[in-house]
Protein backbone atom coordinates (compact mmCIF):
# COMPACT_ATOMS: atom_id res chain seq x y z
CA UNK A 1 0.00 0.00 0.00
CA UNK A 2 1.27 3.40 -0.56
CA UNK A 3 1.27 6.38 1.70
CA UNK A 4 0.45 9.53 0.10
CA UNK A 5 1.00 12.36 2.19
CA UNK A 6 -2.18 15.20 1.82
CA UNK A 7 -2.01 18.66 2.40
CA UNK A 8 -0.71 20.28 6.08
CA UNK A 9 0.18 23.22 4.97
CA UNK A 10 -2.74 26.40 4.70
CA UNK A 11 -1.63 29.40 2.95
CA UNK A 12 -4.32 32.50 3.21
CA UNK A 13 -4.86 35.43 1.11
CA UNK A 14 -6.31 38.38 3.99
CA UNK A 15 -7.83 41.04 1.52
CA UNK A 16 -11.15 39.59 0.34
CA UNK A 17 -10.83 36.38 2.43
CA UNK A 18 -9.68 37.07 6.27
CA UNK A 19 -11.11 40.33 6.40
CA UNK A 20 -14.79 38.64 5.60
CA UNK A 21 -15.46 37.95 9.34
CA UNK A 22 -13.63 35.49 12.09
CA UNK A 23 -14.74 32.20 10.65
CA UNK A 24 -12.14 31.06 8.53
CA UNK A 25 -9.32 33.23 11.63
CA UNK A 26 -10.49 31.03 13.70
CA UNK A 27 -10.52 28.34 10.93
CA UNK A 28 -6.51 28.98 10.78
CA UNK A 29 -6.11 28.77 14.34
CA UNK A 30 -8.07 25.52 15.03
CA UNK A 31 -5.84 24.02 12.10
CA UNK A 32 -2.19 25.37 13.45
CA UNK A 33 -3.17 23.97 17.00
CA UNK A 34 -3.91 20.72 15.00
CA UNK A 35 -0.70 21.04 13.59
CA UNK A 36 -0.90 22.55 10.12
CA UNK A 37 1.87 24.95 8.72
CA UNK A 38 -0.62 28.29 8.18
CA UNK A 39 0.51 31.40 6.78
CA UNK A 40 -1.57 34.86 5.43
CA UNK A 41 0.60 35.44 2.05
CA UNK A 42 -0.98 39.19 1.18
CA UNK A 43 -0.36 41.88 -1.62
CA UNK A 44 -1.18 44.68 0.97
CA UNK A 45 1.59 46.57 3.16
CA UNK A 46 -0.03 45.36 6.53
CA UNK A 47 -2.52 42.88 8.17
CA UNK A 48 -4.23 42.80 11.69
CA UNK A 49 -2.13 42.40 14.45
CA UNK A 50 -4.09 39.38 15.43
CA UNK A 51 -3.05 37.56 12.13
CA UNK A 52 0.77 37.50 13.49
CA UNK A 53 -0.35 35.81 16.83
CA UNK A 54 -3.09 33.11 14.52
CA UNK A 55 -0.52 32.29 11.60
CA UNK A 56 3.38 30.74 11.71
CA UNK A 57 4.12 33.25 9.14
CA UNK A 58 2.95 36.57 7.51
CA UNK A 59 3.82 37.27 4.33
CA UNK A 60 3.63 40.67 2.28
CA UNK A 61 4.09 41.75 -0.99
CA UNK A 62 7.07 39.99 -2.53
CA UNK A 63 8.71 36.81 -1.24
CA UNK A 64 11.35 36.07 -2.52
CA UNK A 65 11.24 38.85 -5.28
CA UNK A 66 7.95 37.17 -6.42
CA UNK A 67 4.52 38.67 -6.50
CA UNK A 68 1.07 36.87 -6.92
CA UNK A 69 -0.02 35.65 -9.27
CA UNK A 70 3.44 34.54 -9.86
CA UNK A 71 3.54 30.45 -9.37
CA UNK A 72 7.27 31.18 -7.89
CA UNK A 73 5.23 33.45 -4.99
CA UNK A 74 3.55 30.25 -4.05
CA UNK A 75 6.59 28.29 -4.39
CA UNK A 76 8.44 30.68 -2.29
CA UNK A 77 5.32 30.95 0.24
CA UNK A 78 5.47 27.31 0.40
CA UNK A 79 9.01 27.02 0.94
CA UNK A 80 8.95 29.57 3.98
CA UNK A 81 6.72 26.91 5.73
CA UNK A 82 9.26 23.99 4.97
CA UNK A 83 6.93 22.47 2.81
CA UNK A 84 6.81 21.42 -1.27
CA UNK A 85 3.84 23.58 -2.76
CA UNK A 86 2.16 19.96 -3.51
CA UNK A 87 1.22 19.82 0.48
CA UNK A 88 0.08 23.11 0.77
CA UNK A 89 -3.45 24.50 0.07
CA UNK A 90 -3.51 28.09 -0.86
CA UNK A 91 -6.83 30.02 -0.01
CA UNK A 92 -7.63 33.34 -2.56
CA UNK A 93 -10.51 34.95 -3.65
CA UNK A 94 -9.18 36.31 -7.25
CA UNK A 95 -9.44 33.32 -9.25
CA UNK A 96 -5.73 34.05 -11.28
CA UNK A 97 -4.17 33.91 -8.05
CA UNK A 98 -5.12 30.31 -7.11
CA UNK A 99 -4.18 29.85 -10.88
CA UNK A 100 -1.02 30.81 -9.97
CA UNK A 101 -1.02 28.64 -7.01
CA UNK A 102 -2.19 25.85 -9.20
CA UNK A 103 0.89 26.44 -11.52
CA UNK A 104 3.32 26.21 -8.58
CA UNK A 105 1.75 22.61 -7.48
CA UNK A 106 -0.25 23.30 -4.66
CA UNK A 107 -4.04 22.79 -4.13
CA UNK A 108 -5.61 25.75 -4.75
CA UNK A 109 -9.58 26.93 -3.25
CA UNK A 110 -11.20 29.83 -4.57
CA UNK A 111 -13.04 31.65 -1.68
CA UNK A 112 -16.07 32.91 -2.41
CA UNK A 113 -17.59 32.74 1.06
CA UNK A 114 -16.88 31.57 4.33
CA UNK A 115 -19.00 28.51 4.65
CA UNK A 116 -18.33 26.56 1.19
CA UNK A 117 -14.56 27.26 1.96
CA UNK A 118 -14.73 25.78 5.53
CA UNK A 119 -16.16 23.23 3.53
CA UNK A 120 -13.34 22.54 0.93
CA UNK A 121 -10.76 22.82 4.26
CA UNK A 122 -12.30 20.40 6.46
CA UNK A 123 -12.28 17.81 3.31
CA UNK A 124 -8.60 18.58 2.57
CA UNK A 125 -6.77 19.26 5.76
CA UNK A 126 -9.14 17.05 7.97
CA UNK A 127 -9.75 19.55 10.65
CA UNK A 128 -12.91 20.04 11.63
CA UNK A 129 -14.68 23.73 10.21
CA UNK A 130 -16.90 23.85 13.24
CA UNK A 131 -14.83 24.10 16.88
CA UNK A 132 -15.93 20.48 18.39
Amino acid sequence: MVDIEGPDGLIVDYGGVLDEGPLLLEYARRARAAGVRTAVFSGGHAVPDECHDVFDLVLLGAVRGARKPSPEAFAAAASELGLPPGRCVVVDDVAVNVRGAVAAGAIGVRHDDAQSTLAELEVLLGVPATPA
